[in-house]
């Protein structure tokens, strides 16, 4: 089961990450607990709208972009549970890859400027 909260705390961590910025500068800019930050990044809590923009403004990200990077992941995680049960590909998503290819739980799916490895939960 694809989980929506854990895909945005990966999103969130990663913005995070790509600043160099600690939980504790983030979560003091955002005016959130440290701990709850964490349980946010981590997929074991919902962010509400108004977390997900403290959050999103203390990152100095739009929070489009946030959201927009979570629906790339989650089509890539629906394609991997696609392939891993194999499924086909759906139409409309065949033109942006090269090839789906499944071994084991690792699923490469190769677009055509990268490859990008999914694994399936």
């Amino acid at each position: 089961m694809i989980l929506l909260r854990r895909l945005l705390g990966d999103v969130l961590r990663r913005q995070r990450q790509r600043q160099g910025r600690t939980l504790r500068e983030v979560s003091s800019s955002a005016r959130v607990s440290l701990g709850y930050l964490s349980e946010v990044e981590r997929g074991q809590k919902e962010a509400s709208s108004e977390l997900l923009s403290a959050i999103c403004d203390a990152l100095d990200v739009r929070m489009s972009e946030v959201m927009r990077e979570v629906s790339d992941e989650l089509s890539l995680a629906e394609l991997a549970q696609s392939a891993a049960a194999s499924e086909p590909v759906p139409a409309p998503m065949r033109p942006m890859f090269n090839a789906v290819s499944v071994t084991g739980e690792r699923v490469t799916i190769k677009a055509p400027a990268e490859a990008v490895d999914v694994v399936a939960a």
